[in-house]
């Protein structure tokens, strides 16, 4: 059974920082693609970034200010979140596809604010 577990959320003031991150049950390799998604109240599940290899995509929103990275020994991945602003307030989903299944993890919660 493939289990995603994410840590490392809370509660940040504008501009700061968090990592979050992804331990999975199996190898990160037997994945076709590992990311982040979110969910703020409200809203639908959106994209936040993306690893499939060395390929890596971001949303827009989040360019050039969060990067996403995974360590194959440890099985995890992780999400750097740098300047963070209160619209980045959401709860974050770690997700891996591998092969014609979709797993995802519990979320974590992560709010910034002031």
């Amino acid at each position: 059974q493939v289990q995603l577990v994410e840590s490392g959320g809370g509660l940040v003031q504008p501009g700061g920082s968090l990592r979050l991150s992804c331990a999975a049950s199996k190898s990160i390799f037997s994945f076709n693609a590992m990311g982040w998604y979110r969910q703020a109240p409200g809203e639908e599940r959106e994209l936040v970034a993306l690893i499939i290899g060395d390929v890596t995509n971001y949303a827009n929103s989040v360019k050039g200010r969060f990067t996403i990275s995974a360590d194959n020994a440890k099985n995890t991945v992780y999400l750097q979140m740098n300047s963070l602003k209160p619209e980045d307030t959401a709860v974050y989903y770690c997700y891996g596809g591998r092969s014609a299944d979709n797993y995802w993890g519990q979320g974590t919660q992560v709010t910034v604010s002031s």
